[in-house]
Parts: structure tokens; C-alpha cells; sequence
């Protein structure tokens, strides 16, 4: 497949593109990535140096790519981080040229805007922008519990009542959310769980919950689901995205490191060990 990412990129470390790339081309898809920004380091460790490209140029790139004649062939657009609703507008506009050229193109959108804890961490406008009109233009959504409950603009405390509002998201135009980080009262003792929820079915994954906070997580999950979905199928990316986020994670923490190691454990991407038990909701 062929995948089309608008993202950020960091030299040091992994987020955005930076974060996606890899985990795509590892599981042998083709990537043409768009960077956003290209910053020494992401902002979880306060200080980053280098610079916002401005959207002309994002657009540019964009076309220079459209140019070679590739969007007929792309498969599907992946954006994550927006920083700016300029910027927005190029991701949309470029989703809608791909169509344009595949109809069959779809498009996967992480809608990065905050995290329990963390709070908002984008720039005042973006999350009503993402809730407002990226959203509805969106294939596949991959929000956490945080971005969920922004989206349907309430506090989420059981499993049945993030069922429900997932549900809610798919009827404004995304034909699968995957909600990536699900922790309710309903969740089992020292576990997290991740969610799909589509037409074909919806399903739960539980794992394991590590006394840990890495940044990028949710931009290689949104990846990994995406190159799965493109070739199994709803079911089997949730399945194979929670074994592969569980297992570099826990590899990660085990070696004390404060960035995943996607290279190192490279082979838990290509081969994902499917241990946890996959529940269908009802």
C-alpha cells in the first residue's frame, strides 16, 4: 500500500512522522511523508529548537508529490498534530485530491489535542476545528479517552458510555474510530484497554497497564492500525496494533528508556505476538 503522512517530524526521538514512518514501511508499505514542523526533539521535553513550516510550503510538497503522477496511487492519508487550522485546511485539501484521483483512498486521522493529565496541548481553536471539520471528513479516528470525551462533549466513566459516544462519532462520518487508551470504571484492575468500533462489528482488547508516560504512543498506534487495516481488516489491526504497542512498550520500560524503542524492537512490529484475548461488544 501506499500511504500519504502530513505530520511533524523530530530528529530526536519519535513523534509524528518521526513516530509512523517506520512502524509503516517495517510492515512493507510505501510512505511519501509531509512534514509539518522539524524540531530537535518533541515538546514533552519543554524546549524544542527548529521551525514551523509554513503551510504554502506544506502545499507545496503536496503538489510537488501530485506531480509525479502518485495520488491515483495512494491508498490512504495519515495526518496526526495540526498546529494551525491553515494547516488543517492543506491536510484536508490534499485528502480531497487524493479521492479525487482513488476514490477508494480513505483517510486516518489521529485528532491530536490533549491527554488525561496533560489537559490541552495544541493552540485555542484547533480542538473545535478538528471536532468541526476534519472529523466529518475522516475514515478511520483514533482519539484517546481525552479526545473522545471532547468530541461529544462529555465526561465518559463506563464502558457502555464509551461504546455510546463512539458509536455517536461514526454516524458524523468516520466508518471506524478506534479509541486508543479506554479507562473507565468498568476496566480491570492494573489494565488498559483499546477499542474498535465499526459496521463489521466492535470489538476490546486488554492489556497490561505500565507505570510509564512516552510520548508518540498514540502516533505509531495510529499507524500500525492503519497498515493493518489496509490489508486484514478491522478486527486483526486492533488485535495486532494492542500486541505490538504492548510488547515495544514494555520493552521500553523494561530498559528505562524515555523514548520507545521502535528500531530495536522492530521485530514486534513485523510479527506481533497476539497474546490478548479480542471481546466483541454487544
Amino acid at each position: 500500500m501506499k500511504i500519504l503522512s502530513i505530520q511533524s517530524h523530530v530528529a530526536y526521538g519519535h513523534a509524528g512522522n518521526s513516530a509512523a514512518v517506520f512502524p509503516l514501511q517495517r510492515l512493507g508499505h510505501e510512505v511519501y511523508p509531509v512534514l509539518t514542523v522539524t524540531f530537535s526533539n518533541h515538546t514533552g521535553y519543554g524546549m524544542a529548537r527548529g521551525p514551523l513550516i509554513a503551510p504554502d510550503d506544506v502545499r507545496e510538497v503536496i503538489n510537488g508529490v501530485e506531480e509525479r503522477g502518485a495520488f491515483a496511487r495512494i491508498d490512504a492519508v495519515l495526518s496526526g498534530y495540526q498546529g494551525a487550522e491553515t494547516v488543517g485546511e492543506v491536510i484536508l485539501d490534499a485528502v480531497a485530491r487524493v479521492k479525487a484521483a482513488n476514490p477508494r483512498a480513505i483517510y486516518c486521522c489521529d485528532p491530536v489535542m490533549g491527554d488525561v493529565g496533560r489537559g490541552f496541548f495544541v493552540r485555542e481553536g484547533i480542538p473545535e476545528y478538528m471536532r468541526d471539520q476534519v472529523i466529518p471528513r475522516a475514515d478511520i479516528l483514533t482519539p484517546n479517552q481525552f479526545e473522545l470525551e471532547f468530541l461529544v462533549g462529555r465526561h465518559l466513566a463506563t464502558q457502555g458510555e464509551v461504546d455510546t459516544a463512539a458509536k455517536e462519532l461514526c454516524a458524523r462520518g468516520p466508518r471506524v474510530v478506534v479509541v486508543t487508551s479506554v479507562l473507565t470504571s468498568d476496566t480491570p484492575e492494573g489494565s488498559i484497554q483499546m477499542a474498535c468500533y465499526c459496521d463489521e462489528g466492535a470489538w476490546l482488547v486488554t492489556t497490561p497497564r505500565l507505570d510509564m508516560d512516552v510520548k508518540g504512543g498514540g502516533d505509531v498506534a495510529a499507524a500500525i492500525f492503519l497498515a493493518h487495516y489496509l490489508t486484514d481488516g478491522p478486527r486483526a489491526a486492533l488485535s495486532r496494533t494492542a500486541a505490538t504497542m504492548y510488547a515495544v512498550l514494555e520493552k521500553t520500560h523494561l530498559a528505562g528508556s524515555e523514548e520507545m524503542l521502535l528500531v530495536r524492537e522492530q521485530d514486534e512490529i513485523a510479527h506481533p505476538k497476539e497474546v490478548f484475548e479480542i471481546a466483541t461488544i454487544s
